[in-house]
């Protein structure tokens, strides 16, 4: 059974693949040729952290392949009332045809998968964020850039996205440089492997302008995540440095193009001008995930 827990349960063609999928969908959809791959197929949703872009872009990217959603937040299912989730992994997958997870610890995820005979899929945990990342490199090579040759900077907290990023600089070849505080770095054992296996540079710095510098993409993220309210006032303080301005824009390649996955904090980890601007290609970003979504579901669900 093939699940996505995390980017490197793809191998380099999986995942070239589902982009070039991704954007083969998002032009014959957009061109009106109706889609039907998915039709009868129903895709479970269990989603124990709210969302609006996660959600509603694998919804949608479901309804446009003919298939359907159930979803269910941590209200709706006996796992608050004391059921094993290997049990609700079983029962789910007799009634659908595939299971996306958005939850806290990345061990709800894995025992889902050990125990689903359908596909899971992650859609956040606290340790990866795969389908997320794989949205973003739809989106960088949709703007005609090569993979493999590009430079990308993650620059704020060590989360999962940069986890995921690190895995992904694993798969595609690309350098990425991290810069993150001291005290708020990627999950070790995630970096080493990276270090270990990529076959371009994987660089940890505390200097987000050496992070920035000549890099043709540039990712933020917000300080704080979700269950992490009670660290804000502090992270305020130690991220203050790590912002994406215009400064430190102007640090990168001149044809850079910054990222941001969303919600953003505009004024804390990304100004409103660098939002907003020219190089800004968030709103783009924010609609591929529903195409990569499409083609994953796709992958998945119509063996």
């Amino acid at each position: 059974m093939k699940h996505i827990r995390r980017l490197l349960d793809l191998e380099p063609e999986e995942a070239r693949s589902l982009i070039a999928e991704a954007l083969e969908l998002k032009k014959r959809l957009k061109a009106g040729i109706p889609q039907h791959s998915l039709a009868g197929k129903i895709l479970a949703l269990i989603f124990e952290k709210p969302s609006t872009r996660t959600r509603v872009s694998f919804e949608a990217a479901m309804m446009k392949l003919g298939g359907q959603t159930i979803f269910l937040s941590s209200r709706d299912l006996q796992l608050a009332r004391g059921e094993p989730l290997k049990d609700t992994a079983r029962v789910l997958s007799r009634y659908v045809d595939g299971l996306v997870v958005r939850t806290f610890g990345q061990e709800v995820v894995e025992e889902l998968a050990a125990y689903a005979s359908v596909p899971v899929i992650n859609g956040l945990s606290d340790k990866f964020h795969p389908c997320q990342v794989l949205s973003d490199l739809m989106t960088i090579a949709e703007t005609g850039r090569n993979l493999e040759k590009i430079k990308v900077a993650w620059i704020g907290d060590g989360n999962n996205m940069a986890n995921s990023w690190l895995e992904a600089a694993v798969l595609f070849g690309f350098e990425l440089r991290l810069a993150c505080p001291e005290g708020y770095d990627p999950d070790p054992e995630v970096l080493s492997q990276a270090r270990a296996h990529a076959s371009k540079r994987v660089i940890l710095t505390r200097d987000p302008v050496e992070a920035v510098k000549g890099a043709d993409v540039i990712n933020t993220d917000v300080w704080a995540s979700m269950g992490q309210e009670e660290e804000a006032e502090k992270r305020r303080e130690v991220f203050a440095p790590y912002q994406v301005n215009r400064k430190l824009l102007k640090q990168a390649s001149p044809e850079a193009i910054v990222r941001h996955c969303l919600p953003a904090h505009r004024g804390e980890e990304i100004t409103e001008e660098v939002l907003e601007g020219p190089q800004s290609v968030v709103w783009e970003q924010s609609e591929n995930k529903m195409w990569l979504h499409a083609a994953v579901l796709k992958y998945l669900l119509a063996r």
